[in-house]
């Protein structure tokens, strides 16, 4: 084999090899109710401090960069919404700290991501672009309510409007994730991703392995 040949590494192990049969089931139940999670308070002073953030810069339009680790991400789209107020999320300071560069152009802010996005739909406040970008798999098949579309806060996506983008890195999971964004109102398109200029520092390592990405695409149309 020549030494520069790639291989393509497994991304996941898991015993679930395809969408999980109690997804469909488990969305919908969550439609039905309404998620009230007591909003910690450092997330009530992020939102608080981040709606300000917003009024000083006549409130345009919001992207929302949610788990976005050491802010790479919210960086890079920084760069591509010019016109927008660009915000990145991650409950963990360790990670935020990481980031090296400084900019009025986006804010990088401590938080749990779903109590702030039942913030925003409290105040009412839409998100244009949304952008969930290789959130942790569980990739067990007992783990499906500790996915991205298994948690009761998955519907909050759909009432905060805009687009929505997440990325990953097991087609499964993208499977998923696409299944129950239709079934909340999105409308769009799962498809490989081909990457250029890596937004993440998973999405670099991921593509240095040569591994298959994954893309949803979609917008809330309901």
């Amino acid at each position: 084999m020549n030494e520069h040949t790639q291989i393509e590494q497994p991304p996941v192990q898991s015993d679930q090899q395809a969408p999980h049969p109690d997804l469909e089931a488990l969305v919908i139940k969550h439609c039905r109710t309404r998620w009230r999670k007591p909003i910690p308070e450092h997330t009530q002073k992020t939102f608080d401090y981040a709606t300000a953030w917003l009024a000083e810069r006549g409130n345009p339009p919001l992207v929302l960069d949610s788990f976005c680790g050491t802010g790479m991400s919210t960086k890079r789209l920084a760069e591509q919404h010019d016109d927008a107020a660009v915000i990145g999320l991650d409950k963990s300071a360790h990670r935020l700290t990481k980031h090296a560069d400084a900019s009025d152009k986006y804010l990088l802010l401590r938080a749990e991501c779903e109590p702030f996005w039942q913030l925003l739909e409290t105040a009412n406040i839409k998100v244009a672009h949304h952008y969930l970008l290789y959130p942790n798999p569980w990739p067990k098949s007992s783990q499906l309510k500790r996915r991205l579309h298994g948690h009761p806060a998955f519907p909050l996506l759909a009432r905060l409007g805009g687009s929505v983008e997440m990325r990953s890195n097991w087609q499964v999971y993208a499977e998923e994730f696409a299944l129950a964004s239709t079934l909340i109102g999105f409308t769009g398109k799962l498809e490989r991703l081909e990457v250029s200029k890596p937004w993440t520092l998973f999405e670099k390592k991921y593509a240095e392995r040569n591994q298959a990405l994954w893309c949803f695409r979609g917008v809330f149309s309901n």
